[in-house]
């Protein structure tokens, strides 16, 4: 039986039965795993909200009265197309966000069921890797 409290041990079994760890070398490799999971978790977080600073403005239509109005010369079909290319732009967009999304869920449920086995060195790989993660990848919001 599973001890529901944290504990120091080089034996542990994380996520599924074939990861099962019982030597010094194996929680060490298993901590370097979980560490680059939540590495990867925060630079997705991160990748996301880049992805969202930088394509909000370009998707988001301009309500002028410029754009409300029908230019000289322009043909229905020009503002078709136009449309028809913003959600296309808007359907690409929005789908990589989701599948972004869901791998970042699945990435969170991962390291979290790890964390669940309670044992120390795996939370602080989790830990470490996290603020690795953030302290890398969030500096990038904020870069042009």
């Amino acid at each position: 039986m599973m001890p529901m409290y944290f504990f120091f041990s080089d034996k542990v079994v994380l996520l599924f039965d074939f990861w099962n760890v019982h030597s010094p070398a194996g929680m060490v490799l298993s901590v370097l795993i979980i560490m680059l999971l939540s590495v990867l978790y925060e630079a997705i977080k991160v990748g996301r909200a880049k992805l969202l600073q930088r394509t909000m403005p370009a998707l988001a239509p301009s309500l002028s009265q410029e754009t409300l109005e029908e230019p000289e010369g322009a043909s229905v079909n020009t503002g078709v197309e136009r449309l028809a290319s913003n959600s296309q732009k808007l359907f690409l967009w929005h789908s990589t966000q989701t599948l972004l999304h869901v791998v970042q869920v699945v990435l969170g449920y991962l390291v979290m069921l790890a964390v669940m086995s309670y044992n120390v060195w795996i939370f602080l790989g989790v830990i470490v890797g996290s603020a690795i993660g953030y302290y890398v990848a969030f500096p990038l919001l904020s870069a042009r």
